[in-house]
């Protein structure tokens, strides 16, 4: 074994988890890939032959062309019921709830890591490693994840759930280069099937990126329950009918088909009634949110009454300064003096003290609308 260790690395076959593999191998780690099943396309319904991202029969053919040609072992798992029942499960049934679901980071929190770390113990290795553009370090005795150098593609809000025992064994070989670099390398050690292989942005399990059709697959008789939904303005006058309450999201504009003379956004979304408010795009802006469900990162609790921070409140958010008080065990409220626009339950707060991320939560309350 390397003197530097044994690291399993996570391997969807795309150019980020492709170079972290064979970058920890150029520096001595002794290197397992391993490639997660979470999903079939051909189950998944709409344009199935649209093949892209990981669990493609291509994807995992790349990861272990890459192992072969490096001289490491390459595993395949079937962790489908795992996500399924994780993951899958709770997307849909956040939109049935009236919220806006992130599944990255259900996945990471709740399979990713605690699938990579189980198969990791049963094959002795001392980490895991994915290619995921985040920094993390020791400090204090607490596992710091950071932002990674390549802003534009930091991941870090979609890892602020990974629990401290699993950061501990973690490395993310990326954190300190650009995407640019990233595929400099892969073409460099010879990742031709890779190197410029475009990234993937839409949900994994939902390939044409419609998720009210999947929605619609995955609820029987979903559509007839929800149509005909009343459309709302903020003195509760109804302005109009939707398809559904499950198929908006705050902050919505395109697609509403309301005749109002001007723009007008989602507000709020009412499940118990199937009605969705409207207003201007002055009504999407609040100043404070309650966030649950928290994991604490850089700290173990808030370390003071108010704490001055930059919260997120989406993915590819550079955050807005507010102050932060944790309000109970598992939970915080965060007060953004200037507001923050279309702040949405579902959707993740995710705290950062400078580059370093203090906690996140799943956000569950908005409050206090800013006067206009």
């Amino acid at each position: 074994m390397s003197t530097k260790g044994r690291v399993l690395v996570a391997m969807s076959g795309g150019v980020d988890s492709s170079v972290a593999a064979v970058m920890l191998r150029e520096q001595g780690y002794e290197v397992i890939g391993i490639t997660m099943k979470t999903w079939d396309y051909s189950s998944s319904g709409g344009k199935s032959h649209k093949e892209t991202g990981c669990c493609t029969l291509e994807s995992m053919n790349d990861a272990r062309q890459i192992a072969l040609k490096f001289g490491f072992t390459h595993f395949i798992v079937d962790i489908r019921e795992e996500f399924g029942d994780w993951v899958i499960d709770r997307f849909v049934d956040e939109y049935m709830a009236g919220r806006t679901p992130n599944p990255c980071v259900l996945c990471n929190t709740h399979i990713k890591w605690a699938a990579l770390m189980r198969r990791a113990e049963n094959l002795g290795c001392d980490f895991i490693a994915t290619g995921h553009y985040a920094n993390i370090r020791t400090e204090n005795g607490r596992h710091i994840i950071s932002r990674g150098k390549d802003h534009n593609k930091d991941q870090s809000y979609e890892l602020w759930g990974v629990e401290q025992k699993h950061l501990a064994h973690t490395k993310f070989p990326l954190g300190q280069f650009h995407k640019s670099e990233i595929r400099q390398f892969a073409a460099d050690y010879g990742l031709l099937n890779v190197a410029n292989k475009k990234d993937s942005y839409e949900i994994c399990f939902v390939p044409d990126n419609d998720y009210r059709r999947f929605l619609r697959d995955r609820v029987p008789g979903l559509q007839e329950k929800v149509e005909g939904g009343l459309f709302v303005d903020k003195q509760g006058n109804v302005v109009g009918k939707h398809r559904g309450y499950p198929f908006y999201t705050i902050g919505q504009r395109r697609g509403l088909h309301l005749p109002m003379g001007k723009p007008v956004y989602v507000t709020n979304i009412d499940p118990d009634t199937n009605t969705i408010t409207i207003g201007g795009e002055e009504d999407l802006v609040n100043t404070v949110c309650i966030a649950k469900d928290i994991n604490f990162g850089k700290y173990d609790s808030v370390p003071d009454d108010e704490m001055s921070v930059i919260g997120a409140i989406r993915y590819n958010d550079d955050g807005e300064e507010g102050f932060l008080t944790q309000t109970d065990d598992d939970e915080v409220r965060i007060r953004f003096p200037q507001g923050r626009t279309a702040i949405t339950p579902g959707q993740a707060l995710v705290c950062y003290e400078g580059e370093d991320v203090i906690l996140g939560g799943w956000i569950k309350k908005i409050t206090e609308q800013v006067p206009v």
